[in-house]
């Protein structure tokens, strides 16, 4: 039987990825519905090609625009946020992939997590922001989440088989970003030009950046945490800059697992939405006499301050992830308008946890005005 799939945010880097996927593999996976946020002219493109039975634009002023163009296609559409977070909840949808960038993906996740809907999440905000409620969520509805990020799937994959087995300690691996070799002093003055100028991957901007920053591995570092049920210190970044050692799992026996492969992001999201099987696929193949040195070095936490900051609120807990998670999304728009320069992202991102109420045990409420006081606190600062 064919999966039903939902994308939410198919417009963006991994959606449109993810629609590759399906196309490859339409015998194995039927498409029910599609949204985006504001690229109106691609999500009717992608209606029109896919025929889902329903597409969402977030912005409910682009509404006419999508009906007038999908009107003689048999689509139901809809507008605005709190759609979004209802159509999940369809009887129809089998999986949901949830690729909507930032903390606008946690609701929909939830809502899908209630009505028994397994997640293919490469969202990771949502497990940052609220990992100990989502992953008890999932439990209570039996759901499964199955990894998107492209170092998150290869723990996955290399955990496949082990599940009596204690893990001793996870790596996650980073390209280094552009900045690898460049000292603190060229920090001060780059520019977003040079921050989105990604050595391996193609991304959309904010992920990019903060790939720049490292945050996106601090990021996934606290994502780990609840995906894996382990604790801060059973895990590390490691730098690998040929990215083809996604990431590496440790036994209590000593032994290492890793998964290999070139940097593509179709593989994790074929692996996610059709597992357990592997699905034959025409992907680049990876020859070991293209990459003759595979090399390994430790992130530096003192030169990517978002880094050690991640890895202090994964210490802390409780609501710090959030605060972080916000002030983060703030800093990172503020820099892409040019409004702050590179390094004073992470002065601002420590001076909002520093600002915001701790809180040890948040609920979904906590969440929701922890976000939102800790944005108001980052736009104040910068």
């Amino acid at each position: 039987m064919k999966k039903h799939i939902a994308i939410l945010g198919s417009t963006g880097s991994i959606g449109t990825q993810a629609l590759e996927v399906i196309e490859n593999h339409s015998d194995k996976f039927e498409l029910e519905l599609l949204t985006a946020n504001e690229n109106v002219d691609l999500l009717i493109q992608q209606a029109v090609k896919f025929v889902p039975n329903h597409v969402i634009i977030a912005n409910e002023d682009k509404y006419q625009q999508v009906v007038s163009a999908l009107s003689s296609y048999p689509i139901k559409v809809f507008a605005g946020k709190k759609a979004i977070a209802q159509i999940v909840e369809m009887n129809s949808i089998n999986i949901v992939l949830t690729a909507i960038v930032g903390y606008a993906g946690l609701l929909p996740t939830i809502k899908a997590i209630e009505a028994g809907k397994n997640i293919a999440l490469a969202n990771k905000e949502t497990l940052v922001v609220a990992g100990e409620l989502i992953t008890k969520l999932a439990f209570e509805n039996g759901v499964n989440i199955y990894p998107v990020d492209s170092e998150h799937s290869a723990i996955f994959q290399c955990l496949v088989g082990e599940s009596h087995n204690s893990i001793e300690k996870i790596y996650l691996t980073a390209s280094g970003g552009p900045f690898r070799e460049k000292n603190i002093d060229y920090l001060k003055t780059v520019t977003k030009k040079e921050a989105l100028k990604h050595p391996n991957w193609n991304m959309g901007e904010k992920i990019t950046i903060d790939s720049a920053s490292l945050m996106n591995k601090g990021l996934e570092a606290i994502e780990a945490k609840w995906l894996f049920y382990i604790e801060p210190e059973q895990v590390d970044i490691i730098v690998h800059p040929q990215s083809i050692v996604h990431s590496i799992v440790q036994f209590e026996d000593g032994s290492m697992k890793a998964q290999m492969g070139l940097p593509d992001m179709k593989l994790p999201i074929q692996y996610a939405l059709a597992f357990p099987q592997r699905l034959k696929s025409n992907f680049p193949r990876f020859n070991f006499n293209d990459y003759p040195n595979l090399t390994f070095e430790q992130a530096d936490k003192k030169k990517f301050r978002n880094l050690a900051l991640s890895f202090e609120v994964l210490k802390t807990g409780g609501n710090m992830p959030c605060v972080l998670n916000a002030a983060n999304e703030i800093v990172v728009e503020a820099f892409l308008k040019e409004k702050v320069g590179f390094l004073e992202m992470s002065d601002i991102i420590e001076q909002t946890i520093n600002k915001v109420q701790f809180i040890s045990k948040p609920l979904y409420e906590d969440y929701v005005q922890t976000d939102k006081e800790a944005r108001q606190v980052a736009s104040e600062l910068i």
